[in-house]
């Protein structure tokens, strides 16, 4: 893990863990750098769990595929972000969700039930990661209370800007760049791209976004 110093110590997983006991403690939790490839499969969907993924570079998506293949986005996870931490502590058996590269991909491999479990060197550092481990899955508790209130709108539009204005709320600016391209903020939306598209013009025309790409700004509040 020599080559990934700086990326590490920005890992919130490792908030208060000495840069000198880095290395043995990631042996200790039998780390392994991988590398993807855009819309490769990083874990897929019935692959056995258990196994923390942190992102070093680009960024993943978590994905759910339905029966007729349509695919919704679950999450989208960027630099220094966790994947996979969930089902790693819950103790399943399988995952129920796929992880699919979004861009080329660099990821940091843990072996969650080292985690969780008792530590067999005892540690200092493995008490920090397990707190650290605690506050990142409750913070993704509150990002899925986000979605969940984001789903309950009613229309396309509706779902739209509840989006746009808890990321503005988040960044804490009224101009955002939200991390994915427009097919994939309809699968996170669950709904259809073209309706949505549609939607994006009619309040852009309307004064109520400015748009660029990936980029979205507030010019006034939505009612």
């Amino acid at each position: 893990m020599k080559n990934y110093p700086d990326q590490l110590t920005r890992v919130p997983l490792f908030d208060g863990v000495d840069r000198g006991e880095l290395e043995e403690l990631l042996d200790c939790l039998g780390a392994r750098v991988r590398t993807y490839q855009k819309g490769e499969m990083v874990f897929r969907e019935g692959d056995p769990a258990g196994i923390i993924g942190v992102v070093l570079s680009g960024r993943v998506q978590v994905v759910k595929d339905d029966f007729n293949g349509r695919r919704s986005v679950v999450a989208a996870i960027g630099p220094a972000q966790l994947f996979g931490e969930a089902f790693a502590c819950t103790g399943a058996e399988t995952l129920p969700v796929s992880v699919r590269a979004d861009t080329d991909v660099s990821a940091l491999l843990l072996d969650g039930g080292r985690i969780t479990g008792a530590c067999a060197m005892a540690c200092s550092a493995h008490g920090v990661l397990v707190r650290n481990l605690l506050r990142i899955v409750a913070g993704k508790n509150l990002i899925l209370n986000q979605k969940i209130e984001v789903m309950s709108q009613k229309t396309t539009r509706e779902k739209l800007m509840a989006f746009l204005s808890a990321q503005a709320k988040e960044a804490g600016r009224d101009r955002v760049a939200i991390p994915f391209d427009r097919q994939g903020l309809a699968d996170y939306l669950g709904v259809e791209r073209s309706a949505m598209s549609a939607e994006i013009g009619k309040l852009r025309d309307l004064g109520y976004l400015e748009v660029r790409r990936n980029e979205f700004r507030r010019w006034k509040p939505y009612e």
